[in-house]
């Protein structure tokens, strides 16, 4: 363990589905079948769940198959959807990092509007692929792997006086990350969870689950956050976990108040930022992708919760498949 590691509380299963609820499940898997000189596969599922009063489910999932060159430039090289979205051709060739989510946006607009199963897992890309570089280790600044560093306090992680920054003004070195065993999300409920394939040596997953319920007449959140590693070895690790509760006005849906509870972090200046996400309180969800964006930066904030409160942009999908209210 590294000595200055962050919060190890990951989340053992997952709640059961209420009557009248609706879950959205996501995972984005990154893997490396031709070990780490080779590209990244990416096996991206996501499932909409309506659980309607008498307790039946109705579904509806969305399953993305790409290839990106990991080694130039994150180049996306194969995209497929099922179901299918000839417009998706239009991605090819471009890199996933920087850049990305707006392209997204401008080939398929209404998927982005609409707060899609698709988008979802589209948006995902950048920081997945990010989170993917654990696989490397410990990697020299300028070495031989691919080195994609954030700007000096971007998020709480990344602040100058922090640990990775320490470590590479004195080592020249990115610190490895290190971090519990992951506890398995599946619960008693056969359905708590879309089919999720083994992952295997060296693999990422994002893992999402976004619930949301009807209560006294006010929408009520339940979320998970999780990117887990696997090992050469095939033991799978939490890189990143956050848990996040709130309330939400169903008549504008602005938000009502929101906590977001650290469940585990890498580095121990990580924790502080899980208060930022009160100051979402107030704003209206369908605006959060943009406003956490532009907003939601410096030492105060985490680049990971940002991902898990931007998220919430997809409530309004989600009252419209289950007709909660």
């Amino acid at each position: 363990m590294h000595p200055r590691h962050g919060i190890h509380r990951p989340t053992s299963g997952s709640p059961g589905r209420r009557p009248g609820s609706v879950r959205r499940t996501s995972t984005v898997d990154m893997l490396r079948p031709d070990g780490l000189p080779g590209a990244v596969v990416v096996d991206a599922r996501a499932r909409d769940l309506r659980t309607d009063p008498d307790g039946n489910p109705v579904a509806a999932e969305t399953h993305l198959s790409a290839e990106i060159d990991y080694h130039g430039g994150w180049r996306l090289t194969a995209l497929c959807a099922d179901p299918p979205d000839g417009r998706l051709t239009e991605l090819l060739g471009a890199s996933v990092a920087a850049g990305f989510r707006r392209r997204v946006q401008e080939v398929l607009p209404e998927q982005y509007a609409d707060a899609s199963r698709l988008h979802l897992l589209l948006d995902d890309f950048p920081v997945a692929t990010l989170v993917s570089g654990v696989a490397f280790g410990a990697v020299p600044v300028g070495g031989d792997g691919p080195v994609h560093l954030p700007q000096t306090d971007l998020c709480s992680g990344w602040r100058s006086d922090g640990t990775i920054m320490l470590e590479i003004t004195r080592d020249r070195i990115v610190p490895a990350v290190t971090g519990p065993e992951a506890p398995d999300l599946a619960s008693a409920d056969d359905l708590a969870w879309h089919e999720r394939p083994p992952l295997t040596p060296l693999a990422l997953r994002r893992a999402r689950r976004l619930d949301v319920w009807d209560e006294d007449g006010v929408l009520r959140l339940d979320s998970l956050y999780r990117d887990s590693h696997v090992d050469a070895d095939g033991h799978e690790t939490v890189v990143h976990e956050y848990t996040l509760s709130g309330r939400v006005d169903p008549d504008d849906f602005r938000i009502v108040d929101v906590v977001a509870t650290p469940r585990v972090l890498p580095w121990i200046e990580c924790p502080s930022a899980a208060a930022s996400a009160q100051r979402l309180a107030g704003r209206p969800v369908r605006e959060l992708r943009p406003a956490v964006r532009r907003e939601f930066t410096g030492v105060s904030t985490c680049t990971h919760l940002n991902d898990q409160m931007r998220q919430l942009a997809d409530v309004p999908a989600l009252v419209w498949f289950s007709a909660v209210r």
